[in-house]
């Protein structure tokens, strides 16, 4: 008999909708899972299991059931502040701090019916594409516990990978959902600049930084989407001059639902990293990535292979901005011996830099931006890999040489960062998997591989394409039936 974390999030929704089951016994059944394998996995920094219970009573009582997401748990990322609960940030310079108020994206995951049930494991205030700190012990991924999850949504892609949570909600600056998702087998979106209102990378530094779903399926992404956006079911919470249109027809999960059309896809293999770094595809990722080609051919979309062009302004542009971001953190002399050793040179670094690098920087990234808009127009979705290797094992990154540790991070990620600068939705979706005798293989025909995404680039406000595509591949490869072992414990 199938335990309640074997279901989808939709159909725990749909069992919490028709009285099958109470919010309060879900809320207890995640619960009990996270004290059980929380330990092992470092999924969560903080577990708010009083405060979820009287939350999941609340919701019963009182939260109409219209909702997007009633009665469904969660875990808020741990950049993100809910009045009450420890927010650490990632960092011991946050390490015992409580926040007086709640982030928007916090208030407004209440507003759609869910549970928080605490905070999900996050590095040092998000800078780091793995997730590893020094508050607490590090994310472990279900699928091999000496390997990292990546990041920075590591903690939420583990919760969620593992059973502990139906979903979980992240933050995506430069591929921090879409990282986590491949390297733990699931469904994560980072969507159009400006299309979440509570959380659009409008008004962010070169507006990297959105917010976005993790999910085991492609139709719970949709769902847990709709939620950010529309918490009561209608319209946005609020409105503001989007550079995403409105999505007309209506919720994502119908086109999650659905996955209906046919679309022509450009096939891309460039990163515009190649440049300053070495980048080197794992020979399996490259034949999951020719594969899929070869899948979404059968499925009748046209193909064209493209190549981007040359952008040598883009790597220096970039490590300017993340380094600027840096210097906005809210630490001086006095604290600054408990941030960790990246951490503090990408602070100084930034502090160090002249206003005119910095607005160089940022007219360059808008001309990229404008650049990659052009050359992909002539595609609904762009299909490229999304790590360029494996999961990597703990400690792997530099702790201390943070040049070094930073061109890991490129060469391990370097598909996922251009899409932020460039505003545009992208979804990974776990279609293989690596296999111990050396070949991979779609996702089912590898017992024991590790898990191996590939992304799609969407047009500005073209998320129901990502998931209609998604859709049509997870009926093909039918990877909600593939779980690590945390999952079945």
């Amino acid at each position: 008999m199938a335990e309640l974390h074997d279901l989808t999030a939709l159909e725990q929704w749909r069992l919490l909708q028709k009285g099958d089951i109470g919010v309060l016994e879900l809320t207890e059944h995640y619960l009990a899972r996270i004290e059980r394998l929380n330990p092992s996995l470092g999924a969560f920094h903080e577990v708010t299991a009083d405060r979820a219970r009287t939350r999941a009573h609340e919701v019963e009582a009182t939260v109409p059931r219209t909702t997007t997401l009633w009665g469904l748990p969660f875990g808020d990322k741990d950049l993100v502040r809910r009045r009450g609960v420890r927010t650490t940030f990632g960092s011991r310079v946050f390490e015992q701090f409580v926040p007086e108020e709640s982030d928007e994206i916090a208030e407004v995951l209440d507003e759609a019916g869910g549970v928080s049930l605490g905070k999900t494991a996050t590095p040092e205030f998000g800078l780091p594409s793995y997730t590893e700190n020094l508050v607490a012990p590090p994310a472990r991924n279900p699928y091999d516990l000496d390997l990292g999850p990546g990041g920075s949504s590591g903690g939420a892609a583990v919760a969620v990978a593992a059973g502990l949570l139906p979903f979980a909600p992240g933050s995506d600056g430069g591929g921090s959902i879409r990282i986590p998702a491949a390297a733990t087998g699931l469904v994560g979106l980072k969507p159009t600049r400006g299309l979440i209102p509570a959380s659009s990378g409008i008004g962010t530094l070169a507006g990297l930084g959105v917010g976005g779903p993790l999910a085991r399926t492609v139709a719970d992404a949709a769902l847990l989407l709709d939620g950010m956006i529309a918490p009561s079911g209608g319209a946005p919470r609020h409105h503001f001059s989007l550079r995403a249109p409105s999505n007309v027809e209506g919720p994502y999960l119908g086109a999650a639902i659905r996955g209906e059309g046919r679309f022509q896809i450009g096939v891309l293999l460039d990163s515009p990293w190649q440049l300053d770094y070495e980048i080197t595809i794992d020979p399996e990722v490259r034949e999951t990535f020719e594969q899929t080609v070869e899948l979404l051919a059968d499925l009748g979309h046209g193909l064209e292979t493209l190549s981007l062009l040359p952008s040598p302004e883009y790597g220096p542009a970039f490590r300017t901005i993340w380094q600027a971001g840096a210097a906005m953190l809210p630490v001086d002399e006095t604290n600054e011996h408990l941030l960790e050793p990246l951490t503090l040179w990408l602070m100084r670094r930034g502090r160090e830099l002249p206003a005119t690098q910095l607005m160089d920087a940022l007219q360059k990234l808008s001309a990229f931006e404008r650049s990659v808009i052009s050359q992909f127009a002539s595609f609904d979705a762009v299909l490229t890999p999304t790590l360029a290797m494996p999961p990597r094992p703990i400690g792997w990154f530099d702790a201390v040489d943070a040049e070094l540790n930073f061109a890991q991070q490129v060469q391990y990620t370097p598909f996922t960062s251009f899409v932020n600068v460039s505003g545009l939705p992208a979804i990974t979706l776990p279609v293989g998997a690596t296999s111990a005798v050396g070949a991979a293989s779609v996702v089912g025909a590898a017992e024991g591989g590790l898990p191996i995404g590939i992304q799609l680039i969407g047009r500005p406000g073209g998320e129901a394409t990502l998931f209609a595509l998604g859709r049509q591949l997870e009926r093909r490869l039918q990877w909600y039936d593939v779980h690590p072992p945390a999952f079945s414990a």
